[in-house]
């Protein structure tokens, strides 16, 4: 692989999809070959096993059942669009990622972080992110933008209680110490310009 990965993640309500793409029209401008896209989706296939992912009548969805559609969704995305546009060398900016499915199925599901991990091997073949942007924030607070947020698309899992998100937080905080290397954290709490410049100062860095 040629280009450069870089998938971000966080609690809902973070701001990561604002900031990637503030960074795409950055490094777009900069003359990066640059393409931004997202999971589960970003590709005809992966985007109608989102919609069945995160229907909000799908309450009786199993938590195993959810991870293996993400994880096929994953696949489907891997294959078709981010695989060659890195072969190609392009920079790749995606909204979650593999860490997703650890936090959400592998911990705040407690299907295990080891076992959705064995899963999501068989589905990416060890094409892991350069660097992993982890937007940090109280759950709480993501939750109130969210329900302040009126033009969001409301989804399954805003439905969960808040003990669901504190634990998909904490899930974060394990995966940071398990991938260091990868996993490189900034603070959502603060001013949203604050948070796009450290964003994109630390994207500069793996590109330089």
């Amino acid at each position: 692989m040629s280009g450069l990965f870089v998938t971000f993640e966080g609690v809902e309500g973070a701001g990561k999809s604002s900031v990637l793409s503030y960074i795409y029209e950055q490094l777009q401008h900069q003359g990066y070959d640059v393409i931004h896209t997202r999971e589960p989706g970003g590709i005809e296939i992966s985007e109608k096993i989102r919609e069945v992912i995160l229907n909000k009548q799908h309450t009786a969805m199993d938590g195993r059942t959810e991870a293996l559609l993400y994880a096929a969704a994953r696949r489907q995305h891997l294959v078709e669009k981010v695989l060659p546009a890195l072969e190609k060398g392009t920079i790749v900016l995606c909204d979650r990622f593999i860490d997703s499915s650890l936090a959400y199925q592998g911990y705040a599901r407690g299907l295990g972080i080891d076992e959705v991990y064995q899963i999501n091997e068989f589905a990416i073949e060890q094409c892991m992110p350069n660097v992993t942007v982890l937007f940090e924030l109280d759950p709480e607070i993501g939750l109130k933008r969210i329900s302040d947020n009126k033009g969001r698309e409301q989804n399954r899992l805003d439905l969960e209680k808040l003990s669901f998100h504190e634990k998909v937080a904490e899930a974060y905080q394990i995966l940071k110490g398990k991938f260091p290397n990868r996993i490189q954290a900034i603070d959502a709490q603060q001013p949203q310009e604050d948070v796009q410049q450290a964003c994109l100062k630390l994207i500069q860095s793996y590109l330089s």
